[in-house]
C-alpha cells in the first residue's frame, strides 16, 4: 500500500539528491559538498574533531630542555547558521604544521587559535569564527628527588591544556594538572594516639598498645585560568606543581628506599587532614599567585577506612568564574 513519505523521508531525498548532483567543487574539481549552503537555519555552537593524537614538544623548565609527549588534541569552532558543515582536515593540518617547528607555549596555543578563526572561512570575504577552542590532554613526566636517600624517579602528571575564543572576544588560556598525594586522616591518628596513651598508663589492655592511623592515596584536579602576568611569564605545569606541593607537601613518591619511606611517615605526621583541611590550603596558596587569574580544584580522598570516599569542590568565587574542573 501507498504511503505518503514524511517531511524527514523528503529531506532525506533533496539531500540524497544534492550529494550525487553536487553544484559545487574544489580547486582540483571534485565535489565540496560541505561548501554547500543549508537551508535548515540551524547553528550548532560546537563543531569539530576530538581523540586526534599527535607529538607535541614542550619545554621543561626543570631540566632546561625540549621533550616530546604523546597527545590527544580536541578542536571545535562554531557553525553559523545557513552553513552544512565545515573542513575538519584544516583542524589537524593547522595543529601538524605549528607543532612540527615549534614548541608549546602560550602564544603557540594563540596562534593556533587565531588560525582556525580565519583559515576555516569558505571563503575570504566571510568574517572570522566568533567561537574557538582547543583542548590538549597528555602526560607531564618530571624528575622526582627522594625525601632523604639520594635517588630520583619520574612522577607522571596528568595534564590538560585549553585554550578558547570568550564571548567578550578575548582569548583565554587554562591549565589542568592532577597531584597526587597522601592525606592520613586527624581523628583516626588522634584516636589512636589515645590509644596508644591509655595502654601505656594500663587504662586498656585491648591491642598491642600500637595504634596505626587510617592514610590513603588522594588527589586533587586543580584547573587554573592563567592571568596576563602568567601568560607572560609562561607560567607552567612547573609552576602550578610547586605550589600544590607547598600547600600539600604529602605527594606520593616514585622511588622511596627506608630512609624515604620513613621519612613519609613522619612527613604525613606533620601533615594530618581532612580533605576539608586540603580545600582549605589549597585555597590559601592559590590564591596567593599573581599568575593565576581564577581556579577550582576538586579533591577526592580514596578511603582505607570507608567502602566510600571522602569528596570537595573548591573555587577562587569570581563571579561567573570557575566551578567545575
Amino acid at each position: 500500500m501507498y504511503k505518503e513519505p514524511n517531511e524527514g523521508q523528503l529531506k532525506n531525498t533533496t539531500l540524497n539528491q544534492m550529494v550525487v548532483n553536487c553544484l559545487s567543487k574544489d580547486n582540483s574539481g571534485l565535489n565540496d559538498f560541505q561548501k554547500l549552503p543549508a537551508e535548515d537555519g540551524i547553528a550548532i555552537p560546537r563543531v569539530g574533531i576530538n581523540r586526534f593524537r599527535i607529538p607535541i614538544k614542550f619545554y621543561h623548565k626543570d631540566e632546561k630542555i625540549e621533550r616530546s609527549h604523546d597527545c590527544t588534541a580536541s578542536m571545535y569552532v562554531n557553525l553559523k547558521a545557513g552553513k552544512t558543515g565545515i573542513n575538519m582536515s584544516r583542524l589537524c593540518q593547522i595543529l601538524t604544521q605549528e607543532t612540527e617547528s615549534h614548541t608549546l607555549d602560550y602564544p603557540f596555543l594563540t596562534k593556533i587559535i587565531n588560525r582556525v578563526r580565519s583559515e576555516l572561512r569558505d571563503y575570504p570575504h566571510e568574517k572570522e569564527f566568533k567561537n574557538a577552542y582547543i583542548s590538549i590532554d597528555f602526560t607531564y613526566p618530571l624528575k622526582q628527588k627522594s625525601l632523604k636517600s639520594e635517588n630520583w624517579g619520574w612522577q607522571y602528571y596528568k595534564c590538560n591544556l585549553e585554550t578558547k575564543v570568550c564571548e567578550d572576544d578575548n582569548i583565554r588560556h587554562y591549565l589542568t594538572v592532577h597531584y597526587e598525594y597522601s592525606s592520613t586522616c586527624p581523628c583516626s591518628l588522634s584516636m589512636a594516639k589515645q590509644y596508644e596513651k591509655d595502654f601505656q598508663e594500663n587504662k586498656t589492655t585491648e591491642g598491642v598498645g600500637l595504634g596505626v592511623a587510617h592514610s590513603q592515596r588522594s588527589q586533587v584536579k586543580c584547573k587554573i585560568e592563567l592571568s596576563q602576568n602568567g601568560i607572560n611569564q609562561n607560567f607552567f605545569i612547573e609552576d602550578l606543581i610547586y605550589l600544590l606541593r607547598k600547600a600539600i607537601p604529602t605527594e606520593t613518591q616514585s622511588l622511596v628506599k627506608r630512609l624515604d619511606e620513613q621519612a613519609f611517615a613522619i612527613l604525613n605526621g606533620e601533615n594530618p587532614m581532612f580533605v576539608e583541611h586540603a580545600s582549605k590550603r589549597l585555597y590559601q596558596e592559590l590564591n596567593k599567585s599573581h599568575f593565576i587569574h581564577d581556579w577550582v580544584c576538586e579533591i577526592e580522598h580514596w578511603e582505607s577506612l570507608h567502602s566510600h570516599n571522602a569528596a570537595a569542590l573548591i573555587y577562587k568565587g569570581l563571579p561567573d568564574g570557575l566551578r567545575l574542573a
